[in-house]
C-alpha cells in the first residue's frame, strides 16, 4: 500500500504513492498552521477576539493533522502505529480544551490551558520522533530528547499560564 521509499530534500518519504504524497502535502500544511496558530492564539490578549480566531485556527487544524495522520499510519502501521497513538491523545487534549472553554465550568481556565498546551506538545513530539534524525541540530541528539525537549520547555509554560490566568 505505501510503495517504495523517495527522497525529497534530503528528507526520506517512506512511500511514493500519490495519493499518500497528497495526503502527506495536506498533513504538512495543517500542521504548519497549527504552529502557527498555536504560537499565535498563545501569544494574543485572551478572551473573544484574536485569542478566540487563532484557537479555531489551531483546534480545526489539528482535526485535519488528526484525520491524515490516521490515514498515513493506516498506510505504515506496523512503523508508524505509535503516532496514532499520539496524535489521538493530542487530538483528545486539544477537544478537552476546546470543551472547557465551552462549558465555563468551574476551573475551566486551567482545562483549557492544560488541553490545549498538551496538544500542542503532543503535536511537537510527534513532529520531531517523525522528523528529527533528519533536522540540523536535532539529528545529533539522542532519541530520548526527541521526546523530552518539547515537554521541558511546555510544561513550564502552561503552568506559567495556569499561575498568570488563574483568575481569568
Amino acid at each position: 500500500m505505501s510503495g517504495n521509499p523517495i527522497v525529497i530534500g534530503g528528507i526520506v518519504i517512506p512511500f511514493d504513492s500519490p495519493v499518500l504524497l497528497f495526503i502527506l502535502g495536506i498533513h504538512v500544511l495543517a500542521g504548519l498552521v497549527c504552529v502557527a496558530s498555536g504560537i499565535a492564539a498563545m501569544f494574543s490578549r485572551k478572551g473573544p477576539g484574536r485569542h478566540t480566531v487563532f484557537g479555531r485556527i489551531y483546534f480545526w487544524g489539528f482535526a485535519v493533522v488528526f484525520v491524515t495522520t490516521t490515514v498515513l499510519s493506516i498506510a505504515r502501521r506496523h512503523e508508524d502505529f505509535y503516532l496514532f497513538i499520539i496524535g489521538t491523545i493530542a487530538f483528545a487534549s486539544a477537544a478537552f480544551g476546546r470543551n472547557a472553554v465551552k462549558s465555563r465550568h468551574k476551573g475551566w481556565t486551567a482545562f483549557h490551558i492544560i488541553g490545549m498546551g498538551m496538544s500542542f506538545i503532543l503535536l511537537l513530539t510527534a513532529f520531531y520522533l517523525d522528523n528529527g534524525k533528519n533536522l540540523p541540530v536535532w539529528k545529533d541528539m539522542p532519541h530520548f530528547m526527541f521526546w523530552f525537549l518539547p515537554n521541558l520547555i511546555g510544561i513550564p509554560l502552561i503552568i506559567f499560564a495556569m499561575v498568570k490566568y488563574r483568575n481569568y
